[in-house]
């Protein structure tokens, strides 16, 4: 969607739109506005209100990102020559929000977009038994915290208490058991939800995205050799902790990659994405990429107490 030129200002038009833009989310599962001229990180954290209400804390992370103000984030703060596969922003938690934003500042020299995959086509493209066979048993996040690896549980949870890390694990469906190492936390989690609004039945999780083997063959080989599997930093289960067989993960890939759509960043594009109805990604990238991201709308489903 883009900002007419000779009406209203951009803040006014996107105020008027925000119904429209809310139907296309929910038809498309996202929506890119260009040229609606919002002013630095206030003026991004405006549209946010203005389309989603009030920005969200990013709480229990997986990803490092570092604080721009108040509730604006950067994207993940990982190497620009490494891809971060499709995933939906915190479908590993009890809660997560049910509407992404997604901001460029600055864009890439080269590639570096934010891919989309309707969520909605990819559990249709699943295979029927592998689709049910997680609709039936959902799916289990083990992770493990330890130094020198992944994000410690201080910055993960936004604390150094450990008593305030179980409270919150308890009130979540979270298992939390300290080890020689740090922290290990289980979680089992559904793999097919219905989306809040519309109903329709999507396949939103952080399995495939938490699978070692995506993490690529010399990384996976590499953690597999130097930790027993119950240690690998993060890894995903059925939900009853069985493995899940390794062509099954890579057919989840595939199905994921089969969906993919992408565009180029413009500065000043703000991209709004229903984070049920389709995953995101991050190409690699040269140049000074810098992308704001917020979060808004609270949503969740059972919680499952370990």
């Amino acid at each position: 969607m883009t900002a007419a030129t000779g009406k209203d200002s951009p803040a006014d038009q996107l105020t008027a739109a925000r119904q429209e833009i809310r139907a296309r989310l929910r038809e498309h599962g996202a929506v890119l506005l260009r040229g609606f001229g919002h002013d630095g990180v206030d003026g991004f954290e405006q549209t946010v209100r203005t389309i989603g209400g009030e920005p969200l804390t990013y709480a229990e992370r997986s990803s490092p990102r570092s604080t721009i103000k108040g509730q604006v984030y950067t994207s993940t703060d990982y190497p620009p020559s490494e891809e971060i596969f499709l995933h939906n922003e915190n479908s590993y938690q009890a809660t997560w929000p049910l509407t992404l934003f997604f901001s460029c500042v600055t864009p890439p020299d080269t590639l570096g977009s934010t891919p989309l995959a309707d969520t909605r086509r990819v559990l249709a493209a699943i295979a029927p038994e592998v689709r049910e066979e997680f609709a039936a048993r959902g799916w289990m996040v083990v992770r493990n915290f330890t130094d020198g690896f992944g994000v410690p549980w201080q910055h993960a949870f936004n604390t150094e208490d450990r008593a305030q890390v179980e409270a919150y694990c308890a009130r979540n469906g979270v298992v939390a058991e300290w080890t020689a190492g740090g922290l290990r936390t289980r979680a089992r989690r559904e793999a097919v939800h219905h989306h809040p609004v519309t109903g329709e039945r999507v396949w939103f999780n952080h399995l495939t995205f938490f699978h070692v083997t995506t993490l690529g063959p010399d990384l996976c080989a590499a953690l597999r050799e130097m930790y027993d599997e119950p240690d690998l930093p993060t890894n995903t289960y059925y939900g009853d902790g069985a493995p899940v067989p390794d062509e099954v993960v890579s057919h989840l890939r595939n199905c994921y990659r089969a969906e993919q759509r992408r565009f180029d960043w413009q500065q000043g594009d703000v991209l709004v994405v229903d984070n049920m109805l389709a995953a995101h990604a991050r190409e690699p990238f040269t140049g000074p990429r810098k992308i704001a991201v917020a979060m808004a709308e609270p949503s969740s489903g059972p919680v499952e107490r370990g």
